[in-house]
Parts: structure tokens; sequence; C-alpha cells
């Protein structure tokens, strides 16, 4: 068993373990049991009752919360022409097409969070696939990062925007947001994204889809929610 430290089991001991708070009772909690002594992030971890191994089940997208994450990501678009020029209008912090995907593959340079490329760079760029697959860096069209939009692709991402999908147990991880944010802002972050999850609920799940529902910030004690609360 993980052995857990001091100010973790002091913070742990006003959550209740069996209980299952409403939405607005888990927002205070999350900014009373925070044990960092940084700004840290506020996490989510939604599981369904879905099969991840089943493709139609398989949940994966974006969303661009309310109120962003509090985090920025240094942002890379493989474009040429135009789109190059509308990547930097947008905010970039790097631009190229041939000359960059040589500097990942030869300098196994990384100095970036997220890939943007254009359709047309596909080709190039999947040349390196298995460098940039591992790492989870390689773009795709089902997360808006192949598009001929570069503009705004690059403003959600500034935005704080986010992706998320299904792992292998079917859980969705996500941050909502920092510690630093209001509780109004942590709630209204929380409930649009948990709205558009239950929008995605696949036609072929019976019954029970969210089974649980858990917050917490960085390192600090879970909180379960009670998903009826959403109803509200």
């Amino acid at each position: 068993m993980k052995k857990r430290g001091k100010k973790y089991l002091e913070k742990a001991k006003l959550i209740e373990v069996n209980k299952l708070y409403s939405k607005e009772e888990a927002i205070k909690l999350v900014k009373k049991t925070n044990v960092c002594n940084f700004d840290a992030s506020v996490e989510l971890a939604v599981k369904l009752n879905v099969d991840s191994k089943k493709a139609e089940q398989q949940l994966r997208g974006v969303i661009v919360l309310p109120h962003g994450t509090g985090q920025t990501k240094k942002v890379l678009v493989i474009a040429k022409g135009e789109q190059a020029e509308k990547a930097k209008e947008a905010g970039a912090d790097f631009v190229g097409d041939d000359d960059i995907i040589a500097k990942i593959q030869k300098e196994k340079w990384f100095d970036f969070d997220i890939i943007v490329a254009t359709p047309e760079m596909m080709p190039a760029l999947s040349k390196i696939g298995k460098i940039l697959g591992p790492k989870g860096l390689m773009p795709n069209p089902k997360t808006g990062t192949v598009t001929t939009d570069v503009n705004k692709a690059v403003t959600e991402i500034k935005k704080g925007r986010i992706e998320y999908r299904t792992d292998s147990y079917g859980i969705i991880h996500v941050n909502i947001g920092k510690h630093s944010f209001t509780e109004k802002k942590l709630l209204e972050n929380l409930v649009y994204f948990m709205e558009n999850i239950n929008k995605l609920k696949p036609i072929s799940i019976k019954g029970i889809y969210i089974k649980s529902i858990v917050i917490s910030s960085t390192m600090g004690p879970g909180i379960k929610i009670d998903q009826n609360t959403f109803d509200k």
C-alpha cells in the first residue's frame, strides 16, 4: 500500500469515505484538500460503463472549457505558406515544415506540448510517427490537430482546450482548472465537461453509463461526486 504523507492524511479526514457529494460540496472540498505548495491542478476522473475494445464505445475528442485549464501549452504548427502565416498570427510558439520535422528526427527536439498540422503535411510527418506516437504527439483529425483551420486550432489550444479519451479501463482523466480558480469557475468547468460527456453516450450502452465521478487536486485525496447532482 502506498504510504501517504502527514499532510495528505490530515486533508483526507475532511472527506467521508463512502459519501457521494453534490457538485457544489465537492468543489468546496477540493479547494480545502490541496496538499501542494504550488498552484495544483484540479483533476477529474470519470469512469464509464464502456468497453474500450469496441470502436464505437471509445470516446475521444476535444473541448474548450468556459474558463480554460490555467495551463499554457507550447504549440508547434507544421504548415506551409498562408497556413503557416495564420499560425504565427494566432500565437503558435513554433511554426515550420520539413525543417522542423528534420529537427525532431535528428535532434530529438521536443520543446513543445502539442503539434497541429495541415493535411498536406501529414505524409511527411508520418515518417517520424514512431518517434511522435509513443509520446502522444502525433496529430489526429479526431482531436482537431490535423486541420485546414490552424488559426482556430491554435487559438482554442491557447485558451485551454483539452483532449480527452477513455483509457483501457473506460476512465477519462482531465484537468478542469487550477486550485487558484474560484469555486464558481471550477464548478462551471465541471458542469460543462459533464454535460458534454453525457451527450456522447454511445447508443449501444444500455443501463448505467457513468459509473463514478471523482475529483481531486494534484496528489490530493479523491472526492466522490453524486452524478444525480448534475440533473439539478
